[in-house]
Formats: C-alpha cells, sequence, structure tokens
C-alpha cells in the first residue's frame, strides 16, 4: 500500500470517475455532466493525441482514457512524465450508446452494463475495439518501432481495453499499464499467446474508488496470474485514492516505463 496525498483538483490531482449514471446516484450524475459536458462529440481514433519525443523516437505508449474522456487529457497528463526517446499516443473513443448511462451517447471503447465482477459484457464490442488498437500497433510497427518497444497502458474501461488487446495480441510486446479496471471477458479470458506469458504488467489502484472497488482490482491482479507469469505482475493500492490518479501513481508509471523501454 502506497500513501497517495490528495490536493484539490486539477493541479497536482487529475480526477477521472468513470461515472456510472444512476437514478439513486444523483451527485454521480452531475459528476458526469461535469466531466462530459454536452456536446459527447469526439475526434474518432485516427485523430489521436500524440505527445512527441525531445529526441530519435524508439518506443511508444498506447494510452486508452477512460469513458466519457478523450484522449486530449491523458495526453497533458503524460508530459509530466514524458521521455526523450517514447512517443505517447492517445487515442479516443468513438461516441456509442452506454446501456450503463441510460443509452446516453459518450466515448466509450465499448458497451458497459455494469461494474461488477458478474456484469454482463459486451463481448462483440470489446472485440471489435481490441481490433482498432491493434491496428494502431500495427501502424507503429510499420513506420519503425518495434512491438517489443510497444506498450500499452490505459485509465479504468481504458485500462481495461489495454489488458485485453495486449494479452490477446500476436506481438509480444513491452509492457501493460493497468490503471483503476479490470480484465474484460475474464470468466471465459483465453490464455495468453506463448509470447505474452512474460510480458510485464504494473497495476494501480486507488483504496476509495467506488467506481471500480480496489478489491475488483485484487481478483483481476489474482486472475491475471493464472494467465502470465506471476512474477512479472506487479500490483500497487494508493491510501486515500478515488477513482482518480495521483503524481505518486504517475511516478510508478513512468518507473514502469523507464524499466521497460529504456534509451537505446
Amino acid at each position: 500500500m502506497t500513501s497517495c496525498a490528495l490536493s484539490p483538483p486539477p493541479a497536482t490531482v487529475r480526477p477521472l470517475p468513470e461515472v456510472p449514471f444512476r437514478r439513486e446516484l444523483g451527485q454521480q450524475a452531475h459528476l458526469l455532466q461535469y466531466m462530459c459536458g454536452n456536446n459527447m462529440s469526439v475526434p474518432l481514433l485516427a485523430e489521436a493525441v500524440t505527445v512527441s519525443g525531445m529526441e530519435k523516437e524508439t518506443a511508444a505508449v498506447i494510452f486508452l482514457h477512460g469513458l466519457g474522456d478523450s484522449g486530449h487529457g491523458w495526453a497533458d497528463t503524460l508530459k509530466g512524465i514524458q521521455l526523450s526517446h517514447v512517443k505517447f499516443i492517445c487515442p479516443h473513443a468513438p461516441p456509442i450508446p452506454v446501456t450503463l448511462n441510460m443509452r446516453a451517447m459518450m466515448p466509450a471503447w465499448f458497451d458497459l452494463m455494469g461494474l461488477s465482477p458478474d456484469s454482463q459484457e459486451d463481448e462483440s464490442g470489446i472485440k471489435k475495439a481490441a481490433d482498432s488498437i491493434k491496428a494502431i500497433i500495427e501502424h507503429e510497427v510499420k513506420n519503425g518501432i518495434p512491438p517489443h518497444r510497444i506498450m500499452l497502458g490505459g485509465f479504468s474501461q481504458g485500462g481495461a481495453l489495454s489488458l485485453y488487446t495486449a494479452l490477446t495480441c500476436q506481438h509480444q510486446l513491452a509492457g501493460i499499464v493497468a490503471l483503476s479496471c479490470w480484465l474484460p471477458l475474464h470468466r471465459s479470458f483465453p490464455s495468453a499467446s506463448s509470447g505474452n506469458k512474460n510480458i510485464p504488467i504494473l497495476q494501480c489502484h486507488g483504496e476509495m474508488d467506488v467506481m471500480i472497488p480496489v478489491q475488483f482490482g485484487a481478483m483481476t491482479a489474482e486472475k491475471l496470474k493464472s494467465i502470465v507469469n506471476p512474477q512479472m505482475i506487479t500490483f500497487k493500492t494508493y491510501q486515500g485514492l478515488p477513482h482518480s490518479s495521483c503524481p505518486q501513481e504517475m511516478a510508478a508509471v513512468k518507473e514502469f516505463i523507464e524499466k521497460y523501454l529504456p534509451q537505446i
């Protein structure tokens, strides 16, 4: 457990609530409106936000935002841990109707029916979204960055998609950063390909997360140990942290990237 001191946003903490719009949670509905605004139209994947390295880019991190967000916010956050040789790519999810939020149109990688381990899942949507991210990986490979120098990461729904995509990818990637998330299709998840058995995974979760409870993150970590080498999984929790990120967590992310995507 890591103590994560919180300060008022947005100076040091980036709040990114993935908010269920439920009748009994009026405050959460207000947060959703605050977060998304009235304009749910966001650019599609092809218009991803890129944070370029300051030197020759020899590695890439593809980072996926959470429900109702866009790549812009996380691009700003990732600038704070920018590395000279690493390109950060922050794509935008397309707007789709989300069952959890009364079918409201909002940026989402796939449909969400619930946020508990036994919730029904959008299998076809998850697989379609994973194919979209794999296409970005292929694009980077064609541009000269080998798969073992590409890392996937994400927050909440984006973290979930990064786990699923990396573990089902034909390439051996550099690692996965999974923040405040879960493993999609965990009940029927296929074994990782032989090349992905030793993929490094950094899981981080706030202990005060009411959207995706930390217990769900711990269950995910245990499930991952049955799919990949348990020694490659790091699960960090942060005291006092809700469904958000904080400087201590981002420092851990930077350390992980530096370790598995070193400058060459």
